[in-house]
């Protein structure tokens, strides 16, 4: 028996039909949206507790300004950068001498960041100004001669207590930066003739930024905050002003808040200068920077000018 098959007919010139295109479902995250209600409750909560407070708003505005409150300010910022000056200094010299191989140098400079971390910093600012229990009078030879107590007034305790103690912190962190930098580096300028001094100068300290720098930004800005302790050694800062004009104004409440907001104003500033100096020594870490704010906000806007229209056409 035989088949007669029909040659004209084949396979479908047509393709098959690919899968159906799946549908995706997004996950619903009820926890988000329930933390979120609850975060906006609290805060509605918070503020409309203080709107309703028995608190003068008004005279903030009428003080923030003022001539006292803007010379507290300066004192401020001033006892600030010498602190940290001094700190910086201090504390990149307390570095080298804890990684020097000389047992001496090394076992002053552990004693050193022992002690002034172990104590409060309040603490300290009371000690240096109580001092002259312990040394009557400050000779200095030919040069400079005088009773301890009006030597040491309330600027320069302030700077010395602030100071040498972040001179501990500093020391930390400096010596993190430098043993993040590899040993080669070193051993490198050393085969080129380099000394020791100038292999730091030069090749060690450049790189260890990177990782100093930071840390650092985040003391400068505790730094600035810390500086309200020295209101107990009779340092006229911002705190100790705003508490005097609290007093005799009658609304201490009120100026507590006028220092809080120059606080968080001052620290804003310190924050974005921060952000740009850790952008700038991080260019060698990276292949491409991170875009900084106006960069961002620049790029929304253009995304938002460059989107289609709802009724344009594809």
């Amino acid at each position: 028996m035989t088949v007669d098959i029909d040659k004209t007919t084949g396979p479908s010139d047509t393709p098959p039909a690919g899968p159906e295109a799946i549908k995706a479902i997004p996950v619903r995250h009820y926890g988000r949206y329930v933390s979120a209600v609850v975060a906006i409750a609290l805060l509605v909560g918070v503020v409309y507790a203080f709107s309703q407070g028995k608190i003068n708003w008004d005279a903030i505005p009428d003080y923030f300004f003022d001539d006292r409150v803007l010379q507290g300010v300066g004192r401020t910022l001033l006892i600030t950068v010498l602190s940290m000056v001094i700190g910086i200094v201090g504390g990149i010299m307390l570095a080298v001498m804890r990684l020097s191989k000389n047992p001496v140098t090394s076992a002053i400079s552990w004693f050193y960041i022992w002690f002034f971390r172990g104590t409060p910093v309040l603490v300290q600012l009371v000690v240096w100004f109580n001092l002259g229990l312990v040394f009557e009078y400050i000779n200095l030879g030919p040069f400079y001669k005088d009773e301890w107590s009006d030597f040491m007034t309330p600027f320069l305790t302030a700077l010395l207590g602030l100071g040498l103690n972040e001179a501990a912190y500093m020391a930390e962190i400096c010596r993190a930066g430098l043993l993040s930098v590899d040993e080669g580096q070193t051993e490198a300028s050393h085969a080129l003739g380099m000394s020791h001094a100038k292999t730091l100068r030069r090749i060690v300290i450049p790189q260890a930024m990177r990782v100093i720098v930071p840390p650092t930004g985040n003391e400068v800005i505790n730094m600035l905050k810390t500086t309200s302790l020295v209101s107990v050694v009779q340092y006229s800062e911002l705190f100790r002003v705003a508490q005097d004009i609290g007093q005799t104004s009658g609304a201490p409440a009120e100026m507590l808040f006028l220092a809080a907001a120059w606080y968080l104003l001052l620290t804003s500033v310190f924050s974005i200068g921060q952000y740009y100096l850790e952008r700038y020594y991080a260019r060698g870490s990276s292949r491409s920077l991170p875009d900084t704010p106006f960069q961002k906000i620049k790029a929304n806007l253009l995304s938002l000018s460059n989107r289609p229209s709802a009724g344009g056409t594809a």
